[in-house]
């Protein structure tokens, strides 16, 4: 007895119809002429677009940018900004850097950790919620440093950053 065969491109690379992702992409590439120069503003883009940098997309930008692969790769992981996995709903940055790891980052980082049963660098089984660290976020002089879904939120306050999480996390149940 045999199976209907499936298929399996479109098991694998879902796009709902009027997906117009990499079109838009395509056209960030060709603003830039596919210049190698442009690899951030592309890995920008495609993060916005996409949510993450799966390697499937890092490697269709290195085809289309003509980089190696290795490169692309290289720059995704060097800068904190860009995700290789899809990341919560809700996310939370901590900065790990000197002046914020000497006023308390780490402590402020394991106390998020317990609040949110998240590990640092991972998001929650119910995708709600990413705890994320970095080495710099290049606000020293508001040390500890920590940005809440895109809000840099300075001095950071244990208590302050507790209400705000349990907060947000609250908000969606």
């Amino acid at each position: 007895m045999t199976t209907p065969a499936t298929d399996t491109t479109a098991d694998r690379n879902p796009r709902p119809v009027g997906d117009n992702r990499q079109k838009i992409l395509e056209a960030t590439m060709k603003r830039f002429q596919y210049q190698g120069d442009a690899l951030i503003e592309v890995l920008h883009k495609a993060q916005e677009l996409y949510g993450f940098l799966s390697p499937e997309l890092l490697g269709e930008v290195a085809r289309r940018l003509k980089l190696p692969p290795s490169r692309v790769y290289g720059v995704a992981t060097f800068y904190h900004f860009f995700s290789l996995a899809p990341q919560g709903e809700h996310s939370c940055t901590v900065c790990l850097g000197t002046a914020c790891y000497v006023r308390g980052a780490a402590i402020l980082l394991r106390e998020l950790e317990a609040l949110s049963g998240v590990q640092a660098g991972r998001t929650s089984a119910d995708g709600r919620f990413s705890l994320l660290t970095a080495r710099c976020l290049g606000a020293c002089g508001i040390a500890p440093a920590v940005v809440l879904d895109g809000e840099v939120v300075g001095h950071a306050d244990r208590s302050d950053l507790k209400a705000r999480i349990q907060a947000l996390l609250k908000r969606e149940e």
